[in-house]
């Protein structure tokens, strides 16, 4: 078994209108072993700009840790709130800063950009990017949400039915995955509200 397959996890960003969802699943285990049905896979770093962190438990709560402290120091230095863009840049030079005993960690980023125009990245454990258009998955999951994601996304989606759609395709996707499930959790984001949802999954 893989060291990013040891907790289980299930993550995906979507594109809508002026708006992006990002969801995750709620289970930590250790391997087959369920140790945690409310564990939170995706943080805030400000109200336009979210990372959701799948792969090994413990390296995700480090780097969120780590991007945390350098998103402050450049508040307090620049006086704003960082774009997205340059935020996938830090957590990409952060993450290749240790490619030689990396995070066992995919990143997947997503955020309002200038003209709160949706931005969605994820990434490989060091640190090199992969932009979409359209929605980004991530963890042992991914290959499910894949297919779940191109079967039901459709561009330019209003905030409810984004999250509808991005509900509907990681609950299918973690069905069909043993390592990660026990529910949802979805943020949706518009240029004026954050929404946050659990969702109830199959409990087995």
């Amino acid at each position: 078994m893989s060291i990013f397959e040891y907790n289980g996890s299930a993550l995906v960003a979507m594109v809508g209108k002026n708006c992006f969802a990002i969801a995750s699943d709620r289970r930590l285990g250790v391997q087959l072993q369920t140790v945690a049905t409310d564990f939170q896979r995706i943080f805030k770093i400000h109200d336009k700009l979210f990372i959701g962190l799948s792969g090994l438990a413990t390296d995700a709560q480090t780097l969120y840790q780590r991007l945390v402290f350098r998103h402050k120091l450049y508040q307090l230095r620049e006086e704003r709130d960082m774009k997205p863009e340059t935020f996938a840049s830090l957590v990409s030079a952060i993450l290749y800063e240790k490619r030689f005993g990396p995070y066992f960690c995919q990143p997947v980023i997503a955020g309002l950009g200038d003209e709160d125009k949706p931005f969605i990245c994820t990434m490989d454990s060091i640190g090199a990017k992969e932009l979409a258009k359209d929605f980004v998955v991530a963890g042992t999951a991914s290959e499910s949400l894949y297919g779940a994601c191109e079967a039901m996304f459709k561009p330019d989606m209003e905030p409810e039915e984004l999250f509808e759609t991005i509900s509907q395709a990681l609950l299918s996707s973690v069905d069909r995955d043993c390592l990660s499930g026990w529910g949802g959790h979805v943020y949706v984001v518009t240029p004026t509200e954050v929404t946050e949802r659990i969702l109830k999954g199959r409990m087995d």
